[in-house]
């Protein structure tokens, strides 16, 4: 029994996991390298995540620059930044890019804070479903006759108590985000 819990918790952790990537690829004002986490460059016909092309440093709050190992590469960069859905004109000097953010307006705040909740709520939807599932198996053991009726209850409770646990924290991710998102 569990195991089998162990099994249900993993997948409710790697839920939260996702979560976090998400919530670290939105960008909150400062500059964060992250934010070109999904972002790929065309190296010699291959895309390759913009971390494996160069190195990436933060110099200031709201600046990142990007200095490609190959300097062939930097055209490929910048028409991979462009492409992407970040909303930042990479700026060119023939040696780095860099990307200025600017700061976000109140409307691009909410925007972003409606986004994050609307993440979360999506994540506590799959970490019920997992709950739901793992119920579903509970009760056919307990009809097969594998487990009794006061493991299936034993059972469902203990993951009654895991799911309540992981809606918590992300109840307070999603809360640390939006903190983060409209502090100016």
């Amino acid at each position: 029994m569990q195991d089998r819990l162990k099994v249900y918790e993993d997948k409710m952790n790697k839920s939260l996991e996702v979560l976090l990537e998400d919530f670290g690829t939105i960008r909150a004002g400062r500059a964060n390298p992250h934010v070109l986490d999904k972002i790929k460059v065309d190296y010699y016909g291959t895309p390759t995540p913009i971390q494996q092309v160069g190195n990436l440093s933060v110099p200031e709050a709201r600046m990142i620059v990007i200095q490609p190992w190959d300097k062939a590469l930097l055209k490929a960069v910048e028409k991979a930044i462009q492409t992407s859905d970040l909303g930042i004109n990479p700026t060119n000097d023939g040696n780095v890019i860099r990307l200025v953010f600017p700061e976000l307006t109140e409307e691009r705040r909410k925007d972003l804070a409606k986004d994050v909740k609307k993440k979360g709520e999506g994540t506590k939807v799959a970490v019920r479903n997992i709950r739901r599932d793992a119920n579903d198996v509970f009760k056919k053991l307990e009809k097969s006759g594998e487990i009794s009726e006061d493991d299936l209850s034993l059972g469902e409770d203990k993951i009654q108590k895991i799911t309540d646990k992981m809606i918590e924290k992300i109840d307070a991710a999603i809360e640390s985000k939006t903190k983060e998102i409209m502090t100016v």
